[in-house]
C-alpha cells in the first residue's frame, strides 16, 4: 500500500513535469499554478500549521483522489518514516515556492512602481516628490511657451486652461481598495495604497499631481491642462486631454496632447530657404571647426543632424504646433492652423462618449458620412417644405403709419441702446410691420442685456394697432417685475394703469378678483395681460390677441407649449431666453426659427467672478463676510424647500447677528414677492430662497450669490442664478458649492465645469451650446435625428445639414424685408391708394397693405390686374408712380439689396451683402439673351479667389457688342460647385478638400445677415459702407431722364428669375417630402397587412420581424 501511494505521487510529479516541459524551471510552473489558484497555497499553509499525525498528508492525498485502506501496525510504522520524508520534501518545496513568489512580487512591484509613478518613483519623502513635480512643472511651462510662440507664427493664438480641481482635501489620489481582486490585482492595489499612505494625505501633493485618465500613470496636473485655440478669423476650439473630438476628414478621435514637431509639408519658398540655410550652416561649420578642410564623409555625417532634435535652427528645421488625436488604428497630428477642422464631439441624445473611435484607414468614416449626407438631404427637404408651409400662414400686418408714435415710446427708454439692441428693434419691426406672415422670433441675450425693452416696444406697437398683447412669465416674481415695468412705461405715454392686468396663481375663475380680471381681458379693457401659467388656462378668452411674448421659454414644459401653439395660431410670437433649450437652439442653428442675439453688454458691466468648490463653513464664512464688509447683500439659494431650515441654522451659527429674509414658492399669496420687495428695500442682509428668485429679481446692492448643492441644478438655472448679481458696476461673486465628488454625477460635473469656464459677458449662447453638448439635441421637426448625429457628431451634422439646405435652395440670396432707400425719388415711406379709386376705407386699407407687402413683382402684377377688374381699367397717374416704387422694393427684397444710395452725387449704388458670384452665374445662365445692359456688379476680390495683392474689387460690366455680362471672372471662381450638379458632386467629393470653401461661405453668410439687420440704421451712404460688400452700380444716375424706370429695367428680370427659382426649389422639396411620406405610409400598411396575415394563418415571426416561411415575398408581391 505504501508503495502504491509513493508511485502515485511520482506519477503526478511526472505528469506535472511533462505538462510544463516548455518551461526551463519546473518550479516556475508550480509558482504560476499557485498564483492562478491561491487557495491551494492557503490550504497547504493551514495543514503545515496543524502538523498533527497524518492529517496533512491525508488531506493532500485526499485532494489527489487517493483513498487509503486499513493497514497493519508494521505497515503504519514503515509509512511514518516515508511520510516524514515526504513532509520534509513538501515543506522544502513550499519554501522555495514562497521565496520565488516573494522575489517575483518585489520585482513586479518595483516595475509597476516605475511604470505608474513615473518620474516620481524614486521620491522617498514629500519634499522630494514636490521638488520633482516643480521641475516637471517648469519643464512643461517652458514647452508650452515654445508651443505658443510657434503657433503665433501660423497666426493662431493658444491659451492653456486650468483643470477644475477634482481632488478635494484629504481625498487619496488612487481611491479605495476594491473587493474580490486576484493576487496580481492585490499587489497593484497595495502599491497604490502605499502611495496614499506616504503622500496621499498631503493636500499639497494631491493639488499638484493627478492620475492620467488613459494610462493611469501619475503625472503633474500641468499635463492635464486644456487648450483653447483661436484665430483672427473667428473660429475657436477648447478641449482637454481625453476629450472626444470630430475631424471632418478622419472622424471621431480622442485628443491626447499638444506637441511641437517638424513641419512635414513645406512650400516651395520654405524649401528653398531651408536648402540655403543648411548650406550656410555647413559652410560656417567648415570654417569654424575644420578650417575649410574636411573629408566628404565627415560633411555627410555632419549633415545627418539636419531635421533631428539637435537641429534647432527655425529655418533649417521649421517647427509647427500640432494637436495629437488618437484613433483606433493610428494617431493623426493636426496642425494648429487647421484646428478649425476639429469640433468637440456631441451626439444628440446619445451618451456623452462615442461608442468607438473611428479608423483612419478604410471606408468606415466615409460610409458614415455618406449615410448622414443622405439623411441631411431628406431633412433639408423637410426644412424647405416647412418654409413653404409657414409662408402660407397670413395675418394682418401692423400699420406702418403708426411707427412715428412707436418711435415716441422708444424715446422714453432711459438708457442708450446697445448696437445689438438696435438690430433686434429693427428685426422685430420688420417682422410685425413688413411681413404678412406671423412673427416667430427668438431673442437670445444675457440677463440684463435688454431683452425686456425689445418686448415692451413690440407690446406698445400692438396696442397702437388696437390689438391685445399677452406677456407670459414662468414665476410670480418675474410676472410682478414685468407688470411694474410695463405699467411705468405705458403711463408715461398717457395710458392708464387699468390697461394692464396681472394674472397669476390664486386668481382662478372662482375667485372674485380672477373673475373680474377675466372679464376685463375678454372685453378688451386690459390691453396688456401679464401672467404666469394661468394665462394658459382654457377658461381664459382674449380679445383680438395680436402678440404673445414668452419670457424664459426654457422654463415651460411640453404640455404648456402645446397649449401655447393653440393660443398663438395666427398670432405674432416673441420668445426671450438667456439660455434656450437644446431643441430651440438646434432649430435656430438650422435656420428653422428666426433668431436675434444680444451680445453687447451694457456699459460698466463686469464679468462675475465664479468659484466652484465643495461646500464648507469656511467658504460660506468667507463669501458672506466679504460682501457684508463692503456694505452689500447676499443671495443664498438651495434646491429644495426642505433644506432651508438647515441652511438658515448654518448661516446664523456663522453670523449670529445677521438678518435673514426667506422666499419660496409655497408661501401664501403674494408673500414671496413681498419678502423680496422688503429685501430690496434693505430690510435684510441675506435672502435665503429657492429658484423662485431665478428670474425677475434685479437688486443692484446684491453682488454675491451662494448656490448650495449646485450639482442638483440644470445649466440654464445655474446661469440664470449667476445673472442675479453683477447688475451694477460693482464686482460680483458667484459661489457654486457642491456636495463632494461622491454626490456629483458625470453630467453634473460637466455642468459645473462649463459654468466655471464660461464667465465672460454675453456667453449665454455658449452656455446653451455646452448644455446641448451635455444633454443632447433632442429631436428636430418631430423626427429623431440623434442617431445620425451620433455617427459624425452634432456639430458636423448641423454643418452638413446647412450645406444641404444651401444646395437645395440654389439661389439662396437672403430675403430683405425692408430696404433702406436713401434716394428721395425712389423712397416710399407710406404707400397709399387714392380715395377716388377705392372709396371703401376698409377695402382700401386692405389693398394698400397687400401691395405694400408684396414679396415679388409677379405678385404685384397680379394685384394690379385684380384692381383693374374690380375698380376700373385705368389706374390714376399717382398710383402708377407709386406702384413703380413698390416694384423697386420687391426687386430689392428678392435680390438681397438692403441699402440704396448715391455716391459722388451721380452714381447709384445698391448694396447686396448676401449676393455671391455663384448666384450671378446662375442668374445670367437662366436669363440668356435677356441679360440686361447698363449695370455693373462688383464683388470683393476675396470672393473671386484672387490674392490679396490683386485689385480690391472685381467688376463685371456688360459688353457693348453682344449685350452680355463679362463672366470670365465669375467662371473662374471655384468657391462653389455649379448648381446643376450640387448634390451629386457633393457625394463624389464628400472627402474632398472643400472644407475651407464652405467655412468661408458660412462666415460670409453670417456677416451678410448682420449687415442686413443693421441696414436701417444707416442715414447716409459712404464708401466704407460699401467696402468689401457686393453691390450693383448704375453710373450717371442723376442725369437720366427717367431714373426709376432705368433702375427697374435690369432689376426686374433678375428678381423674377430669383423668385421663380426659389419657388421651384420649395415645390421640389415639398414634392420630395410628400413622396417620402407616402412611401413610408405604404411600408407601414404593408407591415400591418403582414402582421394581420400572419396572425390569421398562425405563422411564426422571428425576432427581427421576418417570417419563417416564404410567404413574406408573396405578400410583398401582393
Amino acid at each position: 500500500m505504501r508503495r502504491t501511494v509513493f508511485l502515485l505521487f511520482v506519477f503526478f510529479d511526472i505528469v506535472a513535469l511533462s505538462y510544463s516541459w516548455s518551461i526551463s524551471n519546473p518550479l516556475q510552473r508550480i509558482v504560476q499554478l499557485y498564483r492562478e489558484n491561491p487557495t491551494l497555497l492557503q490550504a497547504k499553509e493551514t495543514d503545515d500549521d496543524a502538523n498533527t499525525n497524518n492529517n496533512g498528508n491525508d488531506d493532500v492525498i485526499r485532494r489527489m483522489g487517493v483513498t487509503l485502506g486499513s493497514m497493519t501496525p508494521e505497515e503504519e510504522a514503515d509509512e511514518d518514516s516515508l511520510e516524514y520524508q515526504f513532509r520534509q520534501q513538501q515543506n522544502e518545496r513550499e519554501r522555495k515556492i514562497k521565496a520565488v513568489m516573494r522575489q517575483q512580487d518585489e520585482e513586479w512591484k518595483e516595475n509597476l512602481r516605475k511604470e505608474k509613478w513615473g518620474e516620481y518613483a524614486q521620491a522617498k519623502t514629500t519634499q522630494e516628490l514636490l521638488e520633482k513635480e516643480q521641475e516637471e512643472r517648469n519643464r512643461i511651462a517652458k514647452e508650452n511657451e515654445f508651443k505658443i510662440q510657434v503657433a503665433k507664427q501660423s497666426g493662431v493664438e493658444i491659451d492653456f486652461l486650468d483643470v477644475m480641481d477634482d481632488s478635494p482635501e484629504e481625498t487619496p489620489l488612487w481611491g479605495a481598495k476594491k473587493q474580490g481582486m486576484s493576487r496580481l490585482e492585490e499587489l497593484e492595489d497595495d502599491l497604490e495604497q502605499e502611495f496614499d499612505e506616504q503622500f496621499g494625505s498631503n493636500f499639497q501633493v494631491a493639488s499638484v499631481l493627478t492620475k492620467d485618465k488613459q494610462t493611469g500613470k501619475l503625472v503633474s496636473r500641468e499635463k492635464s491642462r486644456g487648450i483653447r485655440v483661436g484665430s483672427a478669423g473667428g473660429w475657436s476650439l477648447e478641449v482637454f486631454p481625453g476629450d472626444f473630438v470630430v475631424h471632418r476628414k478622419y472622424g471621431i478621435g480622442r485628443y491626447d496632447q499638444t506637441i511641437v514637431r517638424p513641419k512635414t509639408k513645406l512650400t516651395e519658398e520654405e524649401k528653398a530657404a531651408q536648402r540655403q540655410r543648411r548650406l550656410d550652416i555647413t559652410k560656417q561649420w567648415l570654417k569654424n571647426e575644420k578650417n575649410g578642410r574636411c573629408a566628404p564623409e565627415e560633411i555627410r555625417e555632419f549633415q545627418t543632424h539636419f531635421g533631428t532634435k539637435n537641429d534647432t535652427d527655425p529655418i533649417s528645421n521649421p517647427q509647427t504646433t500640432v494637436l495629437e488625436i488618437a484613433y483606433q488604428d493610428g494617431t493623426v497630428h493636426v496642425p494648429i492652423d487647421r484646428a478649425y477642422r476639429l469640433s468637440r464631439f456631441r451626439a444628440g441624445d446619445s451618451p456623452l462618449k462615442p461608442k468607438k473611435l473611428s479608423k483612419v484607414r478604410g471606408e468606415q468614416w466615409r460610409n458614415a458620412k455618406k449615410k448622414v449626407a443622405e439623411n441631411t438631404l431628406q431633412l433639408a427637404q423637410d426644412v424647405l417644405a416647412l418654409y413653404a408651409t409657414r409662408e402660407t400662414l397670413q395675418r394682418e400686418p401692423f400699420d406702418p403709419a403708426l411707427e412715428d408714435k412707436a418711435a415716441e415710446f422708444a424715446d422714453t427708454f432711459p438708457y442708450t441702446p446697445t448696437p445689438d439692441q438696435y438690430s433686434c428693434f429693427d428685426a422685430v419691426t420688420n417682422d410685425m410691420v413688413w411681413k404678412s406672415r406671423p412673427m416667430d422670433r427668438l431673442i437670445c441675450g444675457d440677463v440684463g442685456f435688454g431683452k425686456t425693452e425689445v418686448a415692451l416696444r413690440a407690446i406698445y406697437r400692438c396696442i397702437l394697432n388696437g390689438r391685445q398683447a399677452a406677456f407670459l412669465a414662468p414665476t410670480g416674481v418675474l410676472a410682478a417685475q414685468h407688470y411694474k415695468n410695463t405699467v411705468g412705461r405705458l403711463v408715461q405715454m398717457g395710458l392708464s394703469e387699468d390697461c394692464v392686468g396681472l394674472l397669476r396663481g390664486g386668481m382662478g375663475k372662482a375667485s372674485k378678483n380672477g373673475r373680474i380680471l377675466r372679464e376685463k381681458i375678454q372685453n378688451g379693457t386690459n390691453q396688456v395681460v401679464i401672467g404666469t401659467h394661468a394665462l394658459l388656462g382654457k377658461d381664459l378668452e382674449f380679445n383680438n390677441l395680436g402678440l404673445l411674448v414668452i419670457d424664459e421659454e426654457q422654463r415651460f414644459g411640453v404640455k404648456q407649449k402645446e397649449r401655447l401653439k393653440m393660443i398663438a395660431e395666427g398670432v405674432d410670437v416673441l420668445t426671450m431666453s438667456a439660455t434656450p433649450i437644446p431643441r430651440t437652439l438646434q432649430m435656430s442653428l438650422s435656420g428653422i426659427r428666426d433668431t436675434s442675439t444680444l451680445q453687447s453688454p451694457p456699459p460698466m458691466r463686469k464679468p462675475t467672478l465664479t468659484v466652484v468648490e465643495e461646500v464648507s463653513d469656511e467658504m460660506i464664512l468667507q463669501a458672506i463676510g466679504r460682501e457684508l464688509d463692503r456694505g452689500g447683500q447676499c443671495y443664498y439659494v438651495v434646491p429644495r424647500i426642505s433644506m432651508m431650515d438647515d441652511a438658515e441654522e448654518r448661516i446664523v451659527r456663522l453670523f449670529p447677528n445677521i438678518t435673514i429674509v426667506t422666499a419660496h414658492g409655497r408661501m401664501g399669496k403674494n408673500q414671496a414677492e413681498e419678502h423680496v420687495a422688503d429685501f430690496a428695500e434693505g430690510k435684510g442682509q441675506v435672502l435665503l430662497a429657492t429658484t423662485v428668485i431665478e428670474n425677475g429679481v434685479d437688486i443692484p446692492t446684491v453682488n454675491t450669490i451662494i448656490i448650495q448643492n449646485a450639482q442638483n441644478f440644470g445649466m440654464s438655472t445655474l446661469y440664470q442664478l449667476r445673472g442675479r448679481v453683477g447688475r451694477s458696476d460693482v464686482q460680483a461673486h458667484a459661489y457654486f458649492l457642491h456636495s463632494g465628488e461622491a454626490f456629483v454625477s458625470e453630467q453634473a460635473a460637466l455642468r459645473l465645469q462649463a459654468i466655471a469656464d464660461l464667465t465672460s459677458l454675453g456667453s449665454g449662447m455658449d452656455v446653451a451650446n455646452r448644455d446641448l453638448e451635455i444633454r443632447g439635441a433632442g429631436s428636430l421637426l418631430g423626427t429623431e435625428q440623434s442617431g445620425m448625429a451620433a455617427k459624425v457628431g452634432f456639430d458636423l451634422y448641423m454643418r452638413m445639414l446647412k450645406k444641404s439646405i444651401r444646395q437645395l435652395k440654389g439661389l439662396d440670396i437672403p430675403f430683405v424685408s425692408r430696404t433702406n432707400l436713401l434716394v428721395p425719388g425712389l423712397s416710399l415711406n407710406n404707400f397709399t391708394i387714392p380715395a377716388s379709386f377705392i372709396k371703401n376705407d376698409t377695402l382700401r386699407y386692405q389693398e394698400e397693405t397687400q401691395a405694400r407687402l408684396a414679396e415679388s413683382t409677379a405678385h404685384l402684377v397680379n394685384i394690379t390686374n385684380a384692381w383693374k377688374q374690380e375698380y376700373g381699367t385705368k389706374l390714376p397717374a399717382s398710383l402708377q408712380s407709386n406702384l413703380k416704387k413698390l416694384h423697386l422694393q420687391a426687386c430689392c427684397r428678392r435680390l438681397g439689396i438692403d441699402v440704396v444710395g448715391l455716391l459722388n452725387g451721380e452714381d447709384l449704388y445698391l448694396r447686396s451683402p448676401g449676393l455671391r458670384p455663384r448666384h450671378m452665374k446662375q442668374i445670367v445662365k437662366l436669363l440668356g439673351k435677356k441679360t440686361p445692359r447698363g449695370f455693373q456688379v462688383v464683388f470683393p476680390s476675396r470672393m473671386m479667389n484672387r490674392n490679396a495683392d490683386d485689385e480690391d474689387d472685381v467688376s463685371m460690366d456688360e459688353e457693348e457688342k453682344d449685350n452680355k455680362f463679362d463672366l470670365k471672372a465669375l467662371l473662374s471662381d471655384r468657391t462653389m460647385e455649379d448648381y446643376e450638379s450640387n448634390y451629386k458632386e457633393q457625394q463624389s467629393e464628400i472627402d474632398g478638400d472643400d472644407d475651407e470653401d464652405w467655412d468661408a461661405v458660412d462666415k460670409e453668410e453670417a456677416n451678410a445677415l448682420k449687415d442686413i439687420a443693421s441696414a436701417m440704421q444707416i442715414t447716409k451712404l459712404t464708401p466704407d459702407i460699401l467696402d468689401d460688400k457686393p453691390h450693383f452700380v448704375l453710373t450717371n444716375f442723376t442725369s437720366l431722364k427717367d431714373p426709376l424706370t432705368t433702375v427697374l429695367q435690369p432689376l426686374l428680370p433678375m428678381s423674377k428669375i430669383v423668385y421663380e427659382q426659389q419657388e421651384n426649389d420649395k415645390r421640389q422639396a415639398q414634392l420630395a417630402t410628400e413622396l417620402r411620406q407616402k412611401r413610408n405610409l405604404v411600408k407601414e400598411k404593408q407591415k400591418a397587412m403582414r402582421k394581420a396575415h400572419d396572425k390569421r394563418m398562425g405563422y411564426a415571426v422571428e425576432m427581427d420581424g421576418t417570417l419563417s416561411t416564404n410567404y413574406n415575398d408573396l405578400l410583398g408581391n401582393q
